[in-house]
C-alpha cells in the first residue's frame, strides 16, 4: 500500500495568519480553473467541502495539482499578489504561496499515472500518491463546487502521525457522515 502522499508539515508556525476564508477560497480556485489550471481541494477545506459545510477556521488552502498546469496555476495567483512563502520549507512538489495579507495556498502536485493514482514528489517509485480514485471527491464550499479528495482518502491521510484535537473532530466527522469505520490510530481519543 502507498505511503499517504504528504505528513504533517514541520514548516515555521505562521501565527498571524488570517482566516483563509470560504469567500477567499473560492477566489483562489476559480481564478486557477479560469485559465485551465484544475485543481482539487486538499486538507481542511476537502474535509468541510465533502461535508458541505464549514465546520472550523482554516489558516490555508490546500490543493492538489498536476505538474503540467503548475506553471499558470502560480502565474494566475501571482496576479493575485500571492508568492514564495519566505518561510516554507519548499521543494518542487509541495510549497506555499503567500499573499500580501499572509493567505496560503499550499500546493500538492502530482502526476497522474496510467491508473488513475497521483504521483506525489520525484518519480524514483518512493511510493508516495494519492490513491487511484482519491481525487475523485466532489463537494461544495459556499454552494460553490469543487473537485477535492474523497473522504475515504482524508481519513485515510489522517494516520500515522502525531494526532490532535482537529484531526479527531476532522475524522469524527467524516466517518459520521459516510459510514467509515474510525482507524485504530484514534482509539485515544475515545
Amino acid at each position: 500500500m502507498p505511503t499517504r502522499p504528504y505528513g504533517k508539515r514541520t514548516s515555521v508556525s505562521r501565527h498571524n495568519s488570517p482566516e483563509m476564508s470560504a469567500t477567499d477560497v473560492i477566489n483562489v480556485l476559480g481564478s486557477m480553473e479560469q485559465m485551465g489550471a484544475p485543481v482539487w481541494v486538499d486538507g481542511g477545506w476537502a474535509v468541510d467541502a465533502n461535508l458541505g459545510v464549514q465546520t472550523r477556521r482554516h489558516r490555508d488552502l490546500d490543493v492538489v495539482i498536476e505538474e503540467k498546469c503548475l506553471t499558470g496555476a502560480v502565474g494566475v495567483l501571482a496576479h493575485l499578489d500571492f508568492e514564495p512563502d519566505e518561510e516554507d520549507d519548499a521543494r518542487p512538489w509541495n510549497f506555499v504561496l503567500a499573499d500580501t495579507g499572509g493567505h496560503l495556498v499550499d500546493f500538492h502536485v502530482v502526476t497522474i499515472a496510467p491508473d488513475g493514482s497521483g504521483l506525489y514528489g520525484p518519480q524514483d517509485d518512493n511510493g508516495e500518491c494519492y490513491p487511484a480514485g482519491s481525487l475523485e471527491g466532489e463537494g461544495t464550499i459556499a454552494g460553490y463546487t469543487v473537485r477535492c479528495v474523497t473522504p475515504e482518502a482524508l481519513v485515510e491521510f489522517h494516520t500515522g502521525y502525531e494526532l490532535g484535537d482537529t484531526d479527531w473532530a476532522d475524522v469524527r466527522a467524516l466517518c459520521d457522515r459516510f459510514d467509515i469505520p474510525i482507524p485504530s490510530d484514534f482509539d485515544i481519543f475515545r
